[in-house]
Formats: C-alpha cells, structure tokens, sequence
C-alpha cells in the first residue's frame, strides 16, 4: 500500500514548452486577483487568500512562466479571534504589491475592516503585522503608486456593494510617503456609473508611466468582463478609458484584473486570471505594447493568447508552485493553508515523516465546511489523480479522518472508527443547502485501520473515488462521481483533516503519509 516516490525531472503542471514558448495559463490553479512586480532580474507575485492562513502567498520567478511558491505574507488573519472559524469569502482581497523605498509593501482590502498593509525588506520577511490605512466597509482592491517624479504617494480602491452599498467606483486619496495613513478623505475619481455599458468596476492597479497616472481595471464582472485602462495627466482626473483586452473569439472568459510589469529587456506584459468555475481563478500571461496614441495593447490586438513565445529573459528551468508532500518530520509545505486561523497542536512535529493530526473535537464533525482544521491546497486545473496513504490512529469512537474536495459543496472519503470499536472505509458528501453530510456508499471495513485513497479529477472538476484498504483487492470505486463545486470567490480545495466527537481529553491521531497529485 505504497505511493511511488517522486522522480526528477520537470514538473508536472508546467506551462512552459520546452521549446521557447508557453501555453496559458501560467498558473494553472486558483491563484485569485494577481499581482506582480520586479526587482532586479526577479519577480514576485501575490494573490487574494481570503480567509485562509497562512494567507498572502509569494512565488517568485526569473521569467515569468515558471514560478514556485517561496512564502507567504501573513501568518495570521487579523482581528485573530473573527478568523477563528471558516470565512471563505471575507479576509484578503485583492492585494496589490509593490517594491519600494528598499521594502516590498503588499496593500489590501478586507471588506468588512478597511485597507490594511504588510511590508518587509526580504520578500521571505520578516513581514509586519497588518496596518489598518483606511478603516471602512466595502473598501477592496486597494492599491498604492509612489509618484518618482513628485515625491507624492496615492491609493486607489473600490468598493464592494454587499457592504457598502457603493459600487462601480474608484475612489484615491493622497497617502503619507511612509504608507501609514491617508491625507484626505478621498474622491472619486473613476465612476463607472457614467461610463456607457460600464459596471462592476474593480480592482483597480496604478502606476505612472509617459508623463501619465494610469490606472489598469477591470469591469463587467468576472464571468463576462473585459480590462479596462484608464489615464490622466492629474491623479483625481479626469480619466479618459479604453478596453484592452477582452474574450474576443477566444475561449478565455473575462480577461480580468492583474498586473503590469517591465522586464529588464525593456518588454512589457500582464498578468490577469480567468474565472474557471470549481478550478478558480486561473493566471494568465499576455504580450503588452503600447500603441502610437500612448494606450496599452494586451495579448493578440486585444484578445487573449493561448501559445506565445516566452519573454526575452535568461533561460530558466520548468518549475510550478509543489503540490506533492512527504510532510517530512511532520511538517508540511508551503502549499498548504488551514481554513481559519491555526491553533496550536493541530499537527505535530515528529522524527519520522507523514502528517500527524489530532483528531480535533468538535459540534461540526457532520459540516467540514464549518471545520477550521481543514488543512487544504488549490485543486489542480488540469485532469489529474490525487493520492494518499491514511492511518487513523485514534481510538476514540466516532473520530475520523480523510481527503476531501471542498467548496460549497463537499465530498470525503476516508476512515472512521464505529460503535463497535473497529475502523471503516466511509465516503461521505454535503449537498449545497445541507447541513449535515451524508453518506456517498456503505461503510466497509478497515481491518488494518490505513487505507490508501484516491480522487481521479477530470474534465470539468468531476471526481472519481476509490481507495484500498489492504484486503488483497486494490483500489475499489466508491459512490458517485462528484462535481467539485467552488465556493463563492474561492476555487474548490483538497483538504486533509482529522475530526472526533465533542468531548473532554485528547482523542488521538491521524497520519497521513505521501501526498500525490499526478497529471491524468
């Protein structure tokens, strides 16, 4: 009952061709809202997290198509208490980053707190506790510019209308050099309410470039919309606007919302997702000039690319965020965020490998999307098979433990020990208005309490289980296939977790040993 081990050689979700060219998407999971900047031959990117933690990821890449994951920004969501329990579409939204004044500086809004920012000299830290800037309802996607040519600092943002009932607008504010406070008490300066055919403007990204503020912003919505780019010789305007890149005849649904960056070679491009149902927010790379008239042009005339050649930038080997794991001496990797603000004792560190987790008890066993001790990853965008060994070490009646895609609704499969004291085989699914799950086929044994389990993901996010319990019969399908579902601005997850009965004193362990996701 033992996974391969992990071989040399490329990655498996890379889009670079080997050939000196790429295929979108570049990132090919729910990396949500992208941002990018450079320094000196390196770039960085970050992306919304929402209320995940560790949230605020940080990947890195030499040339713009392979990236790995190298950190995160945020070791905790803040107030620590309101992110004790899941919030799947609250937290970071749409963080801006920027390198300045030696520092990297990430902007963002939490829409029920206000604009918040971290900063750090290295992109691994240390970083600084989160600054509230702007406190507020429905202020999102904020974004800083300081100005080289006047020594002024701005900061641009939206709004969201489920809590503040404003949207379709860009308000900016003169902010303090230092990125701790506002100046004013801001304007509009964009109101998409006046622009014919315009709504859901958001996220908004400023820079200065040819003698102009330019604010790079999408609208629409993020199904259907397009990118929008905006200009003015004065910060508060007016603007004049353009579409720059929209779905055309393509097959990548609203071009939307990203960043611009110039290479050391003197190239520009731009980095946007496209919302792909259970996957997320996938993260694409277009070519990017500018037209004799001074306005951006994005990918193919201003529709998207699918197969372009790779910036001029040195060669760099094929490399994408982990997803594999051995959780060697318990620990586990970067690509992995709790669903809520982690408690001490969830996992343990030991001598040998595997993750070991506690076997947390809790009243919402029957809903792990109430669960904070979800341990999750970014589903894969592309068909693939995702594979684990469990052992459920605990011998508390009723806990469990398993491997679970999760969003609005759930399936799970693994192991759970009954009233009779002996383990079972359990495959359990929560429908999208339920609260309690239920079960997907018939509990069978588990003499030897380990199982290896397994999701098959295919076209269109539609997952296949199976698993094997060690009774000389091998993997063996369970129930239905299940149509991963995201939640409502987050992709859907894989998550492993270890649950037992409300109750008093330590109710055991779970390990979980070799971690897989192989293309299909």
């Amino acid at each position: 009952m033992s996974t391969p081990p992990v071989t040399g050689g490329a990655p498996a979700f890379t889009a670079d061709l080997g050939d000196g060219t790429y295929r979108n998407p570049v990132l090919g999971a729910d990396w949500s809202d992208p941002d990018v900047c450079r320094v000196g031959d390196d770039y960085y990117l970050t992306a919304s997290s929402f209320g995940r933690a560790p949230g605020l990821p940080l990947l890195h890449s030499r040339d713009l198509v392979n990236w790995t994951l190298v950190g995160h920004a945020l070791q905790r969501l803040e107030p620590a208490a309101g992110f004790r329990v899941p919030r799947h579409d609250c937290g970071v939204w749409a963080p801006a980053l920027r390198y300045h004044d030696d520092r990297f500086w990430i902007f963002w809004g939490d829409p029920d707190q206000g604009v918040f920012q971290v900063n750090a000299p290295e992109i691994r830290g240390p970083w600084t506790r989160p600054h509230l800037v702007k406190a507020g309802k429905g202020l999102i996607d904020a974004c800083p510019l300081w100005d080289g040519e006047t020594g002024e600092a701005y900061l641009v943002h939206a709004w969201a209308r489920s809590r503040s009932g404003i949207k379709n607008r860009l308000t900016g504010h003169r902010m303090h050099p230092d990125g701790t406070s506002l100046l004013d008490e801001g304007k509009v300066i964009v109101d998409g309410d006046r622009i014919p055919g315009w709504f859901t403007l958001e996220g908004p990204k400023l820079y200065r470039h040819d003698g102009w503020f330019w604010i790079l912003a999408p609208a629409g919505s993020v199904e259907t919309g397009w990118q929008g780019a905006f200009r003015s010789r004065d910060f508060f305007g007016p603007y004049e606007e353009r579409i720059v890149l929209e779905q055309g005849d393509t097959d990548v649904n609203g071009p939307h919302q990203g960043g611009w960056v110039r290479t050391q070679a003197g190239e520009d491009w731009f980095l946007h997702f496209q919302q792909r149902g259970a996957y997320g927010r996938v993260v694409h790379l277009q070519p990017m000039r500018w037209n004799r008239d001074g306005w951006p042009v994005m990918g193919d005339e201003g529709t998207p690319v699918t197969v372009h050649r790779k910036p001029a930038l040195p060669p760099q080997p094929p490399a994408a965020p982990a997803t594999d794991d051995d959780f060697p001496g318990g620990r586990f990797g970067r690509q992995w965020q709790w669903t809520a603000n982690p408690e001490d004792g969830w996992a343990t560190q030991h001598s040998g490998d595997g993750l070991r987790l506690t076997c947390v008890r809790t009243d919402d066993a029957h809903d792990l999307r109430k669960l904070p001790n979800v341990l999750t990853q970014r589903l894969p965008g592309t068909p693939a098979t995702v594979q684990v060994e469990l052992r459920l070490d605990s011998g508390e009646e009723g806990a469990g433990a398993g491997l679970a895609v999760l969003g609005d609704a759930y399936s799970w499969i693994g192991l759970q020990r009954g009233t009779d004291g002996n383990v079972h085989l359990v495959h359990r699914f929560g429908e999208l208005v339920a609260d309690r799950e239920r079960d997907a086929a018939h509990p069978r044994p588990a003499p030897e309490a380990r199982a290896l389990l397994r999701i098959e993901i295919g076209a269109g996010a539609r997952c296949r289980f199976s698993c094997d319990v060690g009774d000389g019969r091998g993997f063996q399908p369970s129930g239905q296939v299940f149509a991963a579902t995201p939640w409502r601005w987050v992709g859907a997850l894989l998550g492993l977790f270890a649950v037992a009965p409300a109750g008093g004193g330590h109710a055991g362990t779970a390990t979980f040993t070799q971690f897989r996701i192989t293309p299909s």
